[in-house]
């Protein structure tokens, strides 16, 4: 069963819940940790996890929740994650400081995709669920809203370094989300009987003397013009120093920021730009895929008309000087491209994703790709020429002269994989996957 990873989290907008509250662990964990639970079970009916893991998986119950725990415990605690793969999917991270008397649990929920939390049921669920937890376990701030939002809005640094907002935490109303509960210290700082007049959707003294604020009926629809204005007001009301039109206007922005943008990627470089989107945060995402569609990478012109005669005397030990080129970068990579050893178009793909992510050219010395990178990946691309597009070496003794003939052109692998290298721009530029389709014009 595949698990919900970060990287998944990354590809579309998520229902972000997080949530840090107070226990006693006096009596034990599991008597402590009952009622959280059993709202859960009660609330997330439509996306309740189905999987426990731990240092094994298991089938979601309460039995196999409390031995996870147990088997992740430590002299600090537990962490656990709770995960459903189906539609909507889960990620439910519980990490609990176990202390004597006073002990802390953490919960990281993600649902994806946040459409799910356009229907009200679904919301009114969540919120029932949150004021559960709250009135239970006292919380400083707990917070749930879309993840791509969140992170437009600088969550949860706000713009301070690390050391103070770890310090410091949410102290005062730096943002507000869809739904948000604050702490007895947090409403006695803004004001109780102003905390209690907020303009919002509900606003809800809870038991323990927290107060849980919902902004709009349904999380899916933050960003709509009449959710914005909502949440300005709301936050202007609880943060007299602001001004209502810029935090507006802010808003507003972020907004139009997370518009969807229908891709229009070159096609010779729509495979890799494809993946490479995943690479960027989800709050970046629309945006970059404007930028890639006006990105029009050089045409390739390593090729030439008419081959250069072969000048090896004995081409057997050149092609497998080549081979052994090749299979050495195979070799080095084929763990974290397993798709290399296919020697196929998305193999090539994959190396332009690879050699992206590491900042590659950046981060080695230059003389060893000069010397040994830049000359293996001209031997993999041009066997790759041969094997998938029928492709002919011709030989010369200076390597980056030596072609393979597809169709009435020859073309220079070593000299692409030379231009490819020489810095992280060139590696769009001068991209594999682009000159790959770039030959396969020519295959007769």
């Amino acid at each position: 069963m595949k698990l919900l990873t970060l990287h998944d989290l990354n590809k579309a907008d998520s229902l972000s819940f997080s949530f840090k509250g107070a226990f006693d662990s006096a009596e034990g964990v599991e008597p402590a940790l009952t009622p959280l639970f059993d709202a859960l079970e009660k609330y997330a009916d439509r996306w309740i996890p189905t999987l426990v893991k731990s240092t094994r998986k298991r089938r979601y119950s309460r039995e196999a929740v409390w031995r996870a725990i147990e088997e992740r415990r430590d002299e600090y605690g537990s962490i656990i994650g709770l995960y459903r793969s189906e539609s909507p999917a889960v990620s439910l991270v519980l990490n609990l400081a176990l202390a004597q008397g006073q002990s802390t649990l953490r919960a990281s929920l993600d649902v994806q995709p946040l459409s799910f939390f356009s229907d009200v049921d679904a919301c009114r669920s969540l919120v029932a669920m949150a004021r559960a937890w709250a009135s239970r376990y006292p919380a400083e701030h707990a917070a749930a809203h879309s993840v791509a939002d969140r992170q437009l809005g600088g969550a949860p640094s706000f713009g301070r370094d690390d050391a103070t907002w770890k310090r410091d935490g949410f102290d005062r109303i730096y943002e507000l989300f869809w739904l948000n509960v604050f702490g007895p210290k947090l409403v006695e700082n803004v004001g109780r009987e102003r905390m209690l007049s907020t303009p919002a959707h509900l606003v809800e003294e809870l038991p323990n003397g927290s107060v849980l604020l919902v902004l709009w009926p349904t999380a899916a629809e933050f960003a709509s013009e009449e959710a914005r204005v909502v949440q300005a007001r709301a936050h202007v009301h609880l943060r007299p120093d602001l001004d209502f039109d810029t935090v507006l206007r802010a808003l507003k922005q972020r907004s139009a920021a997370l518009v969807p943008v229908e891709p229009r990627f070159h096609p010779d470089v729509a495979p890799f730009l494809s993946l490479l989107l995943d690479e960027f945060a989800i709050s970046e995402r629309q945006r970059k895929i404007a930028e890639f569609n006006t990105f029009r990478p050089p045409v390739p012109d390593e090729w030439l008309p008419v081959a250069l005669p072969s000048d090896v005397a004995n081409p057997e030990r050149v092609l497998e000087s080549y081979g052994d080129l090749s299979e050495g970068l195979v070799a080095a990579l084929h763990t974290k491209v397993p798709s290399i050893m296919d020697e196929t178009a998305e193999s090539i793909t994959d190396l332009d994703l690879f050699f992206w992510r590491e900042d590659f050219p950046e981060r080695y010395e230059r003389q060893l790709i000069d010397s040994h990178t830049a000359p293996a990946l001209g031997a993999y691309l041009g066997d790759v020429l041969v094997r998938r597009l029928g492709g002919t070496w011709v030989l010369r003794q200076k390597m980056e002269e030596s072609q393979v003939r597809v169709g009435k052109r020859v073309w220079l692998p070593f000299l692409r994989a030379r231009r490819y290298m020489q810095s992280c721009r060139s590696l769009l530029d001068y991209s594999l996957t682009q000159f790959f389709h770039e030959v396969e014009r020519y295959r007769p």
